[in-house]
């Protein structure tokens, strides 16, 4: 079989780059060895909003009478039916990838896809039979899997990493989690709300460690009232398994020690999947573990491109997605404008919710950029005082000179959904006078981009 464009992997930059392609009038296929929808469908993104969900409900359940609910307690979570449920909000996703497929006339080849030195590729299937594809373009969307740490190599029970975190069969009764990233700190905080004694440890001085400052900070404030262990500065130098439990040695400022548990997450990072894809055989250039890519994504091979995860850049789902357009829409000639980088969105669903976009203020000093910060403080508003969630703030950092919005950094309740109205901004080089002067709802969290808008130009209502 032939095709105008093969896409070796269908997670959020592959079943993309694939959809736009054929779009754009190409006869397109993908390569997929597992589920469709990849990682980010199906043991990622979506499934790990579907346990937050559960556990925001069991919250609400918890705090009921702050709401003047009367409880009668005898509620609990039912911790199979939670992983159930994650598991088919999951599956019915990855399904609609499929139909997405049918519907755009996208073949769609089980197997495992590996380049080969005339330019085809080679998809072992599963019954182990061999099919040769040939393409005019191919682009590799094979993701990443959790990163095997030395000393914390991972068994697939005692010691896991996330896919195994969102299936568990028995919730445990502690767990220490390695890595306070997003997904460190989403499913900290979600085994903390199922009742699980959690330990969150980061090597780094901060959790959440790629944040303002001012943010990890409120996150550890907020996780620490939740009864989440924290320990930062902690550098994990061993797990292992001894008579059915987790010993996690470790050192930090005062030494060496070791935490017993049930459990260990290794969430420190990710691996890109470019291992036996037939790179080396095609010479196609790769440093640190990553493929390397110009502004829209040609590798050095002719004809061979690269998005999503295998390459450098944050590691992100709609970072993949964006790739997928600009890559397949050069591909068709459509000279796209490339990806800025520093207009990426990053989001942390854990409660309360982080999101931020642009400069923190330490980069900014950093590159000796005079700023001015605006900030409000959740405490302040009324539609969070209403929602009991006052943790958090809005902050704005603009450029002192030209007004113009440098950074945005949210925690809070339901932040993430707010995000957006900042990303547009920065894409418009909209200035602190731009959002003070446009009208947001009252009451609405919303509210607080504007007020932090104004407290930059000491105008602040309601502070």
């Amino acid at each position: 079989m032939k095709f105008d464009l093969v896409v070796i992997g269908s997670g959020p930059g592959g079943y993309v780059a694939a959809i736009r392609a054929s779009q754009l009038g190409m006869n397109t296929a993908v390569i997929e060895k597992a589920e469709t929808g990849g990682i980010c469908l199906n043991w990622g993104c979506i499934p790990t909003k579907a346990l937050l969900k559960s556990a925001q409900i069991l919250n609400y359940f918890k705090h009921s009478e702050d709401y003047g609910i009367v409880n009668s307690g005898d509620f609990k979570a039912d911790f199979e039916k939670v992983i159930e449920r994650s598991r088919q909000v999951a599956s019915n996703m990855s399904k609609g990838i499929d139909f997405l497929f049918k519907k755009n006339k996208i073949t769609l080849i089980n197997g495992f896809g590996k380049l080969t030195k005339d330019k085809k590729i080679e998809v072992l299937k599963a019954d182990g039979s061999i099919e040769f594809i040939e393409a005019d373009k191919i682009i590799i969307a094979t993701g990443a899997r959790s990163k095997n740490l030395k000393g914390v190599e991972q068994d697939g029970e005692k010691i896991i990493g996330y896919r195994e975190a969102l299936s568990l069969k028995k919730l445990p009764e502690s767990l220490v989690v390695i890595g306070s990233g997003a997904i460190g700190t989403e499913l900290a905080y979600f085994y903390n709300s199922m009742g699980t004694d959690v330990t969150l440890i980061e090597y780094l001085p901060e959790i959440v460690p790629l944040e303002d400052e001012e943010v990890s900070k409120q996150l550890a404030r907020s996780f620490k009232k939740l009864g989440i262990k924290i320990m930062t500065s902690t550098a994990v130098n061993k797990a292992e398994v001894i008579d059915n439990k987790c010993v996690v040695h470790y050192t930090d400022k005062k030494g060496e020690g070791s935490i017993e548990c049930d459990v260990v997450l290794s969430a420190a990072g990710v691996t890109a999947n470019i291992e036996n894809i037939g790179l080396e055989e095609l010479g196609v250039k790769t440093e640190y573990g990553k493929i390397i890519v110009d502004e829209y994504y040609r590798t050095n091979i002719e004809g061979v491109f690269a998005i999503g995860d295998v390459i450098p850049g944050p590691a992100l789902a709609h970072v993949a997605s964006a790739e997928a357009i600009c890559c397949v829409e050069n591909i068709a000639g459509l000279k796209p404008e490339p990806i800025d980088y520093n207009n990426i969105p990053s989001c942390i669903y854990c409660v309360p919710e982080i999101a931020s976009v642009g400069f923190t203020e330490k980069q900014l000093k950093e590159k000796n950029i005079e700023y001015k910060v605006g900030k409000f403080m959740f405490v302040a508003s009324g539609k969070a005082a209403a929602s009991g969630n006052k943790d958090g703030f809005v902050k704005l950092l603009f450029d002192a000179n030209t007004d113009e919005l440098l950074g945005a950094h949210f925690i809070g309740d339901n932040i993430t959904e707010m995000i957006a109205e900042m990303v547009v901004m920065k894409k418009l080089k909209g200035k602190a006078r731009d959002l003070i002067k446009s009208i947001h709802p009252h009451p609405s969290l919303s509210e607080a981009i504007m007020e932090a808008a104004a407290a930059a130009h000491n105008e602040a209502i309601h502070l």
